[in-house]
């Protein structure tokens, strides 16, 4: 199985939400379907229904979780030295050549990535064309509206 690439707090916040399907989640459905399995016949009892697929879906959910944190290659930014250059866990401070705005991401895993928050995928294409890039280089980005030119104005490893 191939490892993957994951920071500190991602795999942090994969531990906490598999803590609470296992100790919240799942004794709440199983209470549930007790409670449906009470009421008398089962053929007709949407309660039941209803129980069983959230069941399914916390089971499910707490393999697929099982599964990343056991192919989890952990990184903490804050330990990397990587010289400056661009590498997974690193947070870069970018320029739009064309427009002036800056922007500040950090490349994360695929399960940590969120746009709003500034944390971008390793696999996005913006992540792809930073990569091994130093802090003074242009990063060509293919976007939907065309070719994107970044200046890395710094690089951080927090």
């Amino acid at each position: 199985m191939a490892t993957i690439p994951i920071t500190k707090r991602g795999a942090e916040q994969l531990k906490n939400e598999l803590h609470r399907l296992k100790t919240v989640e799942r004794p709440a459905v199983i209470n549930a379907i007790a409670e449906a399995r009470a009421q008398g016949d089962l053929s007709e009892n949407a309660e039941y229904e209803a129980a069983k697929d959230r069941q399914g879906f916390i089971e499910g959910r707490i393999a697929e979780v099982e599964g990343k944190l056991a192919a989890a290659q952990i990184i903490d930014p804050a330990a990397l030295d990587a010289g400056g250059r661009v590498v997974f866990g690193a947070t870069v401070e970018l320029e739009d050549e064309e427009t002036g705005d800056a922007v500040k991401y950090q490349i994360v895993g695929e399960d940590e990535a969120d746009l709003k928050l500034g944390l971008i995928n390793v696999g996005s294409p913006i992540a792809r064309a930073l990569i091994g890039k130093e802090e003074g280089d242009t990063a060509e980005v293919q976007a939907p509206g065309g070719v994107r030119r970044y200046e890395i104005v710094a690089v951080s490893y927090q």
